[in-house]
Order: C-alpha cells, then structure tokens, then sequence
C-alpha cells in the first residue's frame, strides 16, 4: 500500500529540540574552503573572510567567556554578531554552517521559525538557560513577521549576546529593516533597532545558484504517471495537495521535520496556487524541511512556481515565498534528473 504523509503523526520531545539544532544534512560536511564564489562577485569572497574572521572570534570570545576571575566567577564578555545579507541561492547558509562546523561545542543551528518555536516548546527562561553555554547561535533565514516575535525574539538575543553567546544569521533583509511591511514597524522601532545593533552586517551578491543556466520549472506529471512513479519508488509518499494542507494544519510546525523523516520523495497530486496566508505560511515551512533533507518532489497539476497566488506573492511575505518556490524547484528539477 502507498505511503502517505497525511498518515503520519510524528511526536518530538521538547528536550530533543535543542539537540536536533544542526546544520541540515547537505550541509554537513561544508567548509570556508569548499565554497566556490561566483565570478564577478567580490562580496562572495568578501563574505568568506568575514566569516572566517567571526569564527576565530567566536572561539577567543568562548574561551575568554569560561576563565574564571580570581574570585571564582566567569567573566563578563559579550557576544559578537555578524549578518550575513544577501537574495536566494548566494550561499549565505553555506557559510553560516561553516561557521557553525568551526565553532567549539556547545552550539546550535536552526531556521528563524525553528528558534522561535523552540521557545515556544521550552519557555523563554528554560530556552536562555539551554542556549547561554553557547559558543553561538547561528539562525538561518532571519525573519520577522508579527510584534511578538520581534519582542521575542530581541530579547532571547539580547540576554544571550550579554552572556556572551555570540550570534550568526542569514536573512534577506537587512536588521535595519526587518518587519517592514509586515506590520506597524514603527510601533516597534526600539526591539527593531536593538536587534540590528547586535549584527555587523555584511552583503552577499549574486545570482540564484539553485537556477543558474537552468531550465525554467518542470511540467507537472500526469496523475497515472505520478501514481506509477510513486509506486516504483522504495520509501516515497503519495499525497493529495487539499488533503496534505489540512493535515499540516494539525502538526506544529516544529513536527514538519520528524513527518518527512525516512522519506526518500515526495509526490503530491492535484497542485493549485494557495490564496490563503496561514496555509501559504505552513508550505513555506514544510518547503524548508524538504530542501534541508534533500527530499525530491513530483507533483501533478499546476507548476510549483505557480504554488502562490500573484496576491501572496505582492504583500508582506514575499521574500519567504519566493525563498519556497526557489527551493520546491530545486527539489523537483532533482526529482525530474534521477527520473
């Protein structure tokens, strides 16, 4: 019988969210050295000396961090930040896992959306205590979407640079500007300003590796075809679009990992663009999970550039839908090769 994911219903221990915080797979074995910048893009290799640099700080600033005063206390040292800021496909989480692989133990890595609901799991307060030992936070795809996380989030990075964990992220917007269009951001401008004190902010330029010289999306499979492949495929999973967006609205988000986990592709049927946010919002999620496992994906209907209305893709969230769409092709440009 086919597997389907809409019969999966993962359960994730809060106390395994601090240890699952790693680079994804692909990013395992990543270094300063193993990436390529792009031809004409000086800040690409602008980056990687910076990222080096920060690196070699993260480690003095730990070490300095843990050597106790005379009077058996630790040292008051605060973290350092660096902003890595640049459009889709640059390499930014290239680097930010290299700097994570260079750092001394303990760290942790993990998307803007995974932070935020790794406190949501823990606390705030049990969340700070698991992360002050530290030597650094990397977030990836830094990214502010409603007051609360702003508030949240400034806070959590606050309390724990002044303990001395120094923080690296990756956005496409720079801290000055976050949360611009997405809500009264003036209402906010302090936690706003805040958080961009703590980043040196450094640029990323350069096109989308992802479709550099590359065909535009594939067409959709034929739904027997869909059907056939999935069958032929060890470990894969066949899914309704409509049923598998209901389903999602049913996990936490923080599950999306654990719901794909074992699975070798992912082939969803009857694809159509999303008009409504929430249900947009959880695609995204799941989207990253996918491109973080390596999952490939096969659909039928529409094309996976087409997921998102032209509405969702001019308001607010535009930036993460676009990251999405980037990532979904990837995926099925993969699927569409080994075909």
């Amino acid at each position: 019988m086919q597997e389907r994911l809409v019969d999966r219903h993962p359960e994730v221990p809060a106390d395994q969210l601090v240890a699952q915080m790693v680079p994804p797979p692909m990013f395992d074995e990543v270094s300063f050295d193993s990436y390529i910048p792009a031809p004409g893009e000086p800040s690409q290799a602008a980056a990687v000396r910076k990222g080096e640099e920060f690196s070699r700080q993260v480690a003095k600033i730990h070490q300095t961090v843990n050597k106790k005063t005379l009077f058996g206390k630790k040292k008051v040292v605060s973290g350092a930040g660096l902003y890595l800021d640049g459009g889709f496909g640059v390499g930014k989480t290239h680097l930010l896992a290299s700097i994570f692989h260079n750092a001394p133990a303990p760290k942790s890595f993990g998307t803007f959306g995974e932070l935020t609901n790794l406190v949501g799991a823990l606390g705030f307060n049990n969340a700070v205590e698991r992360l002050a030992g530290n030597s650094v936070l990397c977030i990836d795809e830094f990214e502010l979407d409603d007051p609360g996380d702003t508030m949240l989030v400034s806070r959590l990075l606050t309390e724990l640079s002044a303990r001395g964990v120094s923080i690296a992220a990756t956005s496409n917007t720079l801290p000055g500007q976050l949360g611009e269009g997405r809500f009264a951001a003036q209402d906010f401008l302090r936690e706003i300003k805040k958080l961009g004190s703590i980043f040196e902010a450094v640029r990323v330029d350069g096109p989308d590796y992802r479709h550099r010289d590359l065909p535009p999306a594939p067409d959709p499979a034929a739904p027997a075809v869909l059907t056939e492949r999935a069958a032929a495929t060890p470990h894969a999973t066949l899914d309704d679009f409509d049923e598998l967006l209901k389903h999602l609205s049913t996990l936490h988000p923080s599950k999306y990992g654990a719901l794909i986990a074992g699975v070798s592709a992912v082939f969803i049927a009857g694809v159509h663009p999303v008009t409504d946010q929430a249900v947009a919002l959880r695609i995204v999620v799941l989207a990253d999970r996918l491109y973080d496992a390596g999952v490939p994906v096969t659909v039928s209907g529409a094309k996976l550039d087409e997921i998102f209305s032209q509405e969702m893709l001019d308001g607010g969230y535009r930036k993460k839908y676009l990251r999405a769409v980037s990532r979904l092709l990837a995926l099925s440009r993969f699927e569409a090769a080994t075909a």
